[in-house]
């Protein structure tokens, strides 16, 4: 089978994956036949021209999508960094391995309490999605690292490569897999913790208040649909993202 058969097959299978999802998903509703417990996607989708001219829509949504990428570019930021400095220096791998431990293996919803004692509601999605996106970041590029031929190194050391070519050919083939990889993982998870803060914190115009709103009023196709809302935007942000990272690993592949 060639390329573009295969491609044009798997866009097929996902198509045909989505229309069985919401198939299934109608066929829920219908059987329950409350609109309390499950909104339809057919309602859901009606309700979409509405909810999209109310006043508080871009603003609530630009609110949390800020606050959410911002926490996850942070946590890239540094958690690149750490990850460099533990390769490069094992005492700080070892230093650092009980507090990633401990973020990684704490509920959210902890910390989600435990930072509304110090922050406000307003700066909280900001950090709980930089707090469970850190580890990952770290994790990954760390693995990277390691991975890296010691062999390779040690030339390289021993020809005096300069430090920024050591990076650009060595370092980079070889962590770009794990951090796509981790991008990939860590932006989903920094709108699940950042939305999941939101409505436990409530800050005021942002898409969790709108969420916490709709539960309060048991208004299930509004529920659904800022739920469909925060998946597209997740999922719209992650492509545009991991395009432009692609994009600027060739680049400097380049140089």
């Amino acid at each position: 089978m060639s390329t573009k058969a295969a491609k044009k097959k798997n866009t097929l299978l996902r198509i045909a994956a989505v229309v069985t999802a919401l198939v299934l998903w109608q066929a829920a509703a219908w059987l329950l036949d409350s609109d309390i417990l499950l909104a339809g996607p057919l309602e859901v989708l009606g309700r979409f021209p509405f909810l999209w001219r109310e006043t508080d829509f871009l603003p609530s949504l630009w609110f949390s999508f800020s606050r959410i990428i911002g926490g996850f570019l942070l946590a890239l930021l540094l958690g690149t960094a750490l990850a460099a400095l533990a390769g490069r220096f094992r005492a700080v791998d070892i230093f650092l391995a009980p507090y990633m431990v401990t973020i990684k293996t704490v509920p959210v919803a902890s910390f989600i309490i435990l930072a509304l004692l110090w922050l406000s509601s307003a700066g909280l999605s900001v950090f709980i999605s930089f707090l469970m996106v850190l580890p990952i970041i770290y994790t990954n590029v760390l693995g990277g690292i390691r991975s890296i031929d010691p062999k390779m190194e040690e030339a390289a050391r021993l020809f005096r490569v300069p430090w920024l070519r050591r990076v650009l050919y060595l370092w980079l083939p070889s962590v770009k897999p794990y951090l796509l990889s981790a991008c990939s993982v860590a932006l989903g998870l920094s709108w699940k913790a950042g939305v999941a803060a939101e409505v436990i914190g409530v800050p005021s115009g942002s898409v969790g208040e709108a969420m916490y709103v709709a539960k309060v009023h048991l208004d299930m196709v509004d529920l659904l649909c800022w739920t469909v809302v925060i998946v597209a935007a997740s999922l719209f942000f992650e492509k545009l993202f991991l395009a432009l990272m692609r994009a600027l690993f060739r680049g400097l592949e380049r140089i």
